[in-house]
């Protein structure tokens, strides 16, 4: 069963959208009322283009009308795709090792649905990029709709099926900015071109790609009892993000100095970076602290380095500064850490070297 849906989230789904279903039910000359009121959408609301409805609203809303029309496409291709053909995606893509099969199952099995569109996955210089190519002209009314669905469903399933949301570095449309467009950054990302591509696509970190799928068949037949909640559903943790973060701060610390840079350098805002990291579980100042005392440990044991220069390198202003941050990490100071690491390695000959 679909969602009871709720007014009191966050409303940021665009009007357009719901337009766009009812326009399905013109096709088929079917009414939309009953639908309307599944998703508690009054039908004056249809005509202002500035209203918004909520994630519950719009899922409750594509639950009912794809049943309705047996079109899970809602009128965008020149055939219909009959209730369970995402489903159907799903199924063939969850045995996949990793993420990158399942990717590419996915888009060769869309094709057996329909040639009006072909969804395909390239992948180059260390960035995933999934891409719509229309092979048949869409309806125009449909058009925007249509293709953001189609990436939206595929982002969906790859952050469900890897428990963890794909971080999109660019979007691109084919379109020009539509009037609503200040909703695409929370349906996709920050990055985004509009009119300037010549098709619909989206790019990521490759290596999301070799992540293996969470998910299994009890999970999958739980999920597919909602109608395609893909199309809304937010996965916030990102397993590769924090990973990342720290690449990033051990080999480019100078470009990477503060949490605007680092944010600029992953193709995100500061607020969205500080949002990811804490739904993952940590923050941007414990990985710097997590990287800082790796380099810190290393140097210390490898080399003869006086403390002040191993304080620098580390990303300290100073040695005290340093040596105050180093204890509260070990319980102990820089010179303490390397007189006990030497004597473990039955080198006594330190003895000279000051805190």
């Amino acid at each position: 069963m679909p969602p009871t849906p709720s007014r009191s989230a966050r409303a940021a789904t665009p009007m357009a959208f719901v337009q766009a279903i009812v326009r399905a039910y013109a096709l088929y000359g079917k009414n939309p009322g009953a639908a309307l009121a599944a998703a508690q959408i009054a039908p004056r609301e249809l005509v202002n283009r500035q209203a918004r409805v909520t994630a519950a609203q719009f899922e409750a809303l594509n639950a009912h009308a794809m049943q309705e029309l047996d079109d899970e496409a809602l009128g965008w291709f020149s055939r219909r795709l009959p209730w369970g053909s995402y489903g159907m995606l799903c199924r063939a893509s969850i045995t996949a090792p990793d993420l990158g099969v399942a990717i590419k199952r996915w888009c060769r099995h869309h094709r057996l649905l329909t040639e009006d569109i072909l969804i395909s996955l390239h992948v180059h210089n260390g960035v995933a990029t999934v891409r719509i190519a229309e092979q048949r002209p869409l309806p125009p009314q449909l058009r925007e709709f249509c293709l953001v669905s189609c990436l939206r469903f595929l982002h969906g399933y790859a952050s469900w099926a890897i428990d963890s949301r794909v971080s999109l570095r660019e979007a691109s449309f084919p379109f020009e900015a539509p009037p609503h467009a200040d909703a695409y950054p929370l349906l996709f990302c920050d990055r985004l071109q509009f009119g300037a591509a010549a098709e619909a696509s989206y790019s990521f970190d490759e290596r999301y790609l070799h992540l293996p799928l969470q998910r299994d068949e009890r999970a999958l037949r739980s999920m597919l009892r909602r109608a395609l909640p893909l199309t809304v559903l937010q996965y916030r943790r990102d397993r590769l993000l924090g990973q990342r973060v720290r690449e990033l701060l051990r080999t480019r610390p100078q470009e990477a100095g503060n949490a605007s840079a680092l944010a600029a350098l992953l193709n995100s805002s500061t607020r969205t970076l500080h949002r990811q990291l804490k739904d993952e579980g940590t923050s941007l100042q414990a990985i710097k602290d997590e990287v800082r005392r790796e380099q810190a440990t290393q140097q210390l044991r490898r080399g003869n380095k006086p403390i002040k220069q191993v304080a620098l390198a580390a990303g300290f202003r100073n040695e005290k500064s340093f040596a105050r941050a180093f204890r509260q990490w070990t319980g102990v100071s820089p010179g303490e850490f390397r007189r006990g690491e030497a004597g473990d390695g039955n080198d006594k000959g330190d003895k000279g070297l000051q805190d």
